[in-house]
């Protein structure tokens, strides 16, 4: 067993349960510790759970000093309840997260915003993806990894009428979605961790960004997880 170690926030999320599962399960690490509002009913030998005031967050600076530090936070306007409350989760969080990644040198930060982020956009929500993304690039992080999915698909917790009947759709529009246009094919949660879980066991530096039609082709050579 390697003694790689890893920190995971979002770990209830539809992508974050998937991240988890496979940490845990992995060989490469020896201990997974995850930032919680409240601890997840789960015991594993290898995690370490940490009850989180993310509005706190420099208050738990040593908990940072791991080799990967993954991102899956992330909510909706609706849920949030405003944009100034979204911004809080999508962009302060994030951060912050990996603010306090690049102080304790970790070796990876991987984080997830979306498909159409753009610093410019006029919508709100791919504007403040865009912001994020600019904003972790200069940083200076050992190795920044940036996931952009499109439609996510796996079951929530809570019931998204607007994703629900794109995903009912999506087999019929993925047979248009051909070259260029793969990327906007709605991408499964557990491709999205399967990629996060994949590129940080790679040695590099950088800047990398990874569209859905990337994060289908790197999952697909750990699906074995």
């Amino acid at each position: 067993m390697n003694s790689k170690t890893a920190l995971l926030a979002g770990a209830s999320g539809l992508v974050g349960k998937e991240l988890l599962y496979i940490l845990l399960n992995s060989s490469n690490y020896s201990k997974v510790i995850i930032l919680v509002r409240q601890p997840l009913e789960i015991a594993h030998e290898k995690l370490q759970q940490v009850t989180t005031d993310f509005d706190k967050m420099e208050e738990y600076a040593k908990y940072f000093d791991v080799d990967d530090v993954y991102c899956c936070l992330g909510t909706t306007i609706k849920k949030a309840g405003s944009q100034e409350a979204f911004k809080k989760v999508d962009y302060d969080y994030p951060l912050k997260m990996a603010e306090l990644s690049a102080s304790q040198q970790a070796k990876n930060f991987l984080v997830i915003t979306a498909l159409g982020a753009d610093s410019t956009s006029k919508v709100f929500y791919s504007r403040t993806k865009g912001q994020l993304q600019v904003r972790l690039k200069k940083l200076g992080l050992t190795a920044l990894h940036i996931f952009q999915p499109s439609l996510l698909l796996g079951e929530r917790k809570e019931f998204r009428l607007g994703e629900k009947a794109a995903a009912s759709l999506s087999p019929i529009f993925n047979r248009f979605l051909k070259g260029k246009m793969e990327k906007y094919k709605p991408v499964e949660a557990k491709s999205v961790a399967l990629a996060m879980y994949e590129v940080a066991q790679i040695e590099r530096t950088g800047n990398y960004t990874y569209p859905s039609d990337r994060i289908e082709t790197i999952s697909g050579k750990s699906a074995e997880i």
